[in-house]
């Protein structure tokens, strides 16, 4: 891998592609199924055919987050299409590369919400790395995209895994809050088990939504809510 390409994927290739532990038997079933065996043979078509796909590292959230860390989980759509950018985890972009609107009014909530101060740029800058190692899942439902094409690798396989990573965290023991932003996200609600865990449903975080109703999410105190939620619930040792 050289500089020019180390941001994007080079090969259809999971051995490649580490994850926690407690994921592997979720993932290993899922590449060895018809719909897994199906992605991998499309994602490596593509790029055979000169495709510039992102993330490099389509399960980096998986690495970064053990299932049995996860406290939050955020979901979002697909990797931003933008060379540079997705850095495998959701609404997160490498250090030193411009905040996206969609990530500039997540700050902006969040230092609405609880005074937290912007992330110094360009370190952290908009990666939410620190947030994947303390216990956020950053989960997109599609996990892959070509450059310049939104959604382009939607429905190709990979929300096959991803509703099963969202429901494996809905079985777990441990209370989680989902914070489920614009109707993507919300339409994976019938996954969660809402008896046990806690559901927050927003507009979605884009200029295009934040600010109008039903629920904007400019004001809709997530943040809080979540951080009040982990104190009832504690993680148990």
């Amino acid at each position: 891998m050289t500089a020019a390409n180390a941001d994007q994927l080079l090969a259809a290739s999971p051995a490649g592609w580490p994850v926690a532990p407690g994921w592997s038997l979720l993932v290993d079933q899922f590449l060895a199924s018809d719909a897994g065996v199906s992605l991998l043979t499309y994602l490596q078509q593509r790029l055979d055919a000169g495709a510039v796909i992102f993330p490099p590292l389509p399960l980096r959230a998986l690495d970064l987050t053990p299932p049995e860390s996860v406290r939050v989980v955020i979901l979002g759509q697909d990797p931003y299409h933008g060379r540079g950018q997705a850095e495998g985890l959701a609404f997160s972009v490498a250090p030193g590369v411009a905040l996206p609107p969609s990530l500039r009014n997540i700050f902006k909530e969040l230092q609405r919400d609880l005074g937290e101060p912007l992330p110094a740029f360009p370190h952290p800058g908009g990666s939410l790395v620190r947030w994947a190692r303390k216990g956020v899942l950053l989960l997109n439902t599609c996990l892959t995209v070509e450059e310049g094409q939104p959604a382009s690798h939607s429905g190709r396989g990979w929300e096959v895994l991803t509703d099963a990573i969202i429901r494996k965290v809905s079985q777990s023991e441990h209370p989680t809050v989902f914070m489920l932003w614009g109707a993507h996200a919300q339409s994976k609600r019938a996954l969660i088990d809402v008896s046990r865990h806690l559901v927050l449903t927003a507009n979605h975080p884009s200029p295009l939504s934040a600010l109008r109703p039903p629920v904007p999410f400019i004001g809709c105190g997530h943040f809080s809510q979540a951080r009040a939620w982990r104190l009832q619930h504690p993680m148990s040792t």
